[in-house]
């Protein structure tokens, strides 16, 4: 597993089962997890910006999966916050719902890092078995392990 990936994975930033509605809604409440932990500098400029990326091209995979994220200085370094929906939420023009949403705050410098972050949580949600896992999680802590599990698996 990247060991950068281990070191983001934090169930402090899990949010089991997401209060909002919309994508919008949705991206607040995991940004607001980032700010409550010292990981964003500027909670509603952090949130403005991976909205309007969102809106240029929405992050929906299609299997359930969102990978929204803001390249920005409002981060000093690369930070993953991670919500959950049983109901779904819709992203972008998809009409399947989105129940995984992976929000990563990218400092300009770390692309890499980020491609390299995104790329190894991607093929953990690929395998729909690791995915209902993952739904089914019953803590924060759990969810964290399945993920590094995982990665340990697709490597």
């Amino acid at each position: 597993m990247s060991a950068l990936l281990s070191e983001i994975l934090d169930p402090k930033l899990v949010a089991l089962e997401l209060r909002e509605g919309t994508a919008a809604e949705a991206i607040l409440e995991i940004a607001e997890l980032l700010r409550d932990h010292g990981h964003v500098q500027d909670y509603f400029k952090f949130a403005d910006a991976v909205m309007e990326r969102e809106g240029r091209s929405s992050t929906n995979t299609g299997e359930g999966v969102a990978f929204p994220h803001a390249r920005t200085e409002l981060v000093a370094r690369l930070a993953l916050g991670i919500g959950r929906s049983t109901a779904g939420i819709r992203f972008g023009m998809s009409k399947e719902p989105v129940h995984l949403i992976f929000l990563f705050g990218v400092p300009k410098q770390m692309v890499t890092d980020y491609l390299v972050c995104v790329g190894a949580v991607a093929r953990v949600v690929k395998d729909k078995a690791r995915r209902n896992a993952l739904m089914a999680a019953p803590t924060a802590e759990e969810f964290v392990e399945l993920m590094r599990a995982g990665a340990l698996a697709v490597e």
